[in-house]
């Protein structure tokens, strides 16, 4: 029985996760765990991750970040698991999205739970101008920020009053994933205000019409960053924490900062400036941010809040907490605890430890080739005698001869992945791109 149950009926259901990623793939590892049985994952494309795996049932779907698209999916799938209830999430803010919009406007078979806020706070919580604002209302640690909006022109005296490098993201996910251009990035480090408009003007010039957040760079690797996924109930308070220490991200295009990394750990400061945040925005279930610790003076800041557990959740499996149970309790057996293991609480009134353990979706020689500071070597060596967690070896369970294969040849792609595109404390490579290709004049798309 899993750490957190109660006592409470088993309640049969079937989960259905939106996604064809290594998160959903951990999403339904972890169901399997906690309760033993299969999942629905609707994806685009019916990629290794999922379309091997024994414990998954593939459905496609032909755009699932478009709700009129995925909305006759989801009843397909309803009608062919009749009489009990279906647990629904999304493996990603932009298929979170969708599953909102249907559950709200559209309409979404009654047996369907999906359990996420209403559209207004996903969008007060997750467009990065507003997560911005949020932060600075409750003294919430975070980077010096400039939001720049694309509907309007590019301007030509656009002032960033912090030292170049920046970082420069979209505000709104599900429209960057609209668009392409040369050097594309999820986030991307820019060197001078020169490479700055030009970056914004290939953007504005591939259609993107949203706000652009430019942010301090904070120094140091990858190494500096940390995680955190908490989860709230109704009333907005913090049951579960689970806090990590990164070691290493992904650096190819379109995967950048995905943890590819973690020990986990504990973080009592970091828990108690979430609750803040999720108590101001009157948020439940799974937030999930994105933190790095700011080596010139000492503090931790927060960059986001992803509305879901993140891609690299089963980090926190591997931490000896399964997350989809909290989800199981809450809504389908309506019995979380309110004292002991699950309540959010310990016998001393603060949240529980977890111990030290390594989560890792490559191979652990990357991992110790970039780790480099003394204390995150330590903390790996003792991490390495304890244990390690990689969603995607499953021994005895799912691990057919075919996906083996898939896992070995995955563990070599990312070792030719990071050769390539990561050097750390380095540059972008769209600054590099820009620097070997012609400028375009304001206006003509890139």
């Amino acid at each position: 029985m899993p750490e957190n149950a109660t006592d409470a009926p088993v309640v049969e259901f079937t989960p259905v996760v939106v996604g064809g990623d290594i998160g959903a793939y951990s999403l339904a590892r972890a169901f399997h765990e906690a309760y033993g049985v299969r999942t629905v994952a609707i994806s685009r494309l019916a990629g290794w991750v999922v379309g091997t795996s024994s414990l998954i049932d593939n459905v496609q779907c032909q755009d699932p970040f478009d709700p009129e698209t995925l909305a006759p999916v989801l009843q397909e799938v309803a009608d062919a698991h009749p009489g009990r209830p279906l647990l629904l999430l999304g493996s990603a803010d932009a298929t979170v999205k969708p599953i909102i919009r249907i559950r709200d406007e559209i309409g979404l078979d009654p047996r369907y739970i999906a359990p996420y806020v209403d559209l207004e706070t996903f969008a007060a919580a997750t467009e990065k101008q507003n997560f911005t604002k949020l932060c600075q209302d409750l003294e919430v640690d975070h980077p010096g920020t400039v939001v720049v909006d694309l509907a309007q022109e590019v301007p030509g005296d656009l002032e960033v009053p912090f030292e170049f490098p920046v970082i420069a993201k979209p505000a709104e996910v599900s429209e960057w994933k609209r668009i392409d251009f040369p050097g594309k990035n999820k986030v991307h480090t820019v060197d001078s205000p020169e490479d700055l408009r030009a970056l914004l003007t290939a953007i504005r010039g591939a259609g993107y019409r949203e706000s652009i957040i430019v942010q301090d760079r904070i120094p140091g690797d990858d190494q500096y960053m940390r995680i955190l996924t908490v989860y709230c109930d109704a009333d907005s308070r913090v049951r579960f924490a689970s806090y990590g220490h990164t070691l290493l991200e992904e650096h190819a295009p379109g995967a950048i900062g995905n943890p590819a990394a973690i020990i986990t750990g504990v973080d009592r400061e970091m828990v108690a400036q979430a609750q803040r945040l999720c108590e101001r925005l009157g948020w439940t279930g799974y937030a999930n941010f994105d933190l790095k610790y700011d080596r010139r003076d000492g503090r931790t800041r927060f960059f986001e809040l992803n509305p879901r557990l993140g891609r690299s959740n089963y980090y926190v499996t591997a931490g000896g907490h399964n997350p989809v149970t909290w989800y199981v309790d809450e809504h389908l057996r309506h019995a979380l605890p309110e004292h002991g293991p699950g309540s959010g609480v310990g016998e001393d009134g603060i949240l529980q430890d977890q111990p030290e353990v390594l989560y890792a979706v490559v191979p652990i020689s990357l991992v110790k080739r970039y780790t480099t500071l003394p204390e995150a070597k330590a903390r790996l060596r003792r991490a390495l005698r304890a244990r390690v967690g990689n969603p995607l070896h499953y021994p005895g369970v799912d691990d057919s001869l075919s996906r083996r294969r898939y896992v070995l040849a995955a563990g070599l792609n990312s070792v030719l992945k990071f050769q390539r595109y990561y050097r750390p404390e380095g540059g972008d490579r769209f600054s590099r791109l820009l620097r070997r290709r012609p400028r375009t004049a304001p206006g003509e798309r890139a």
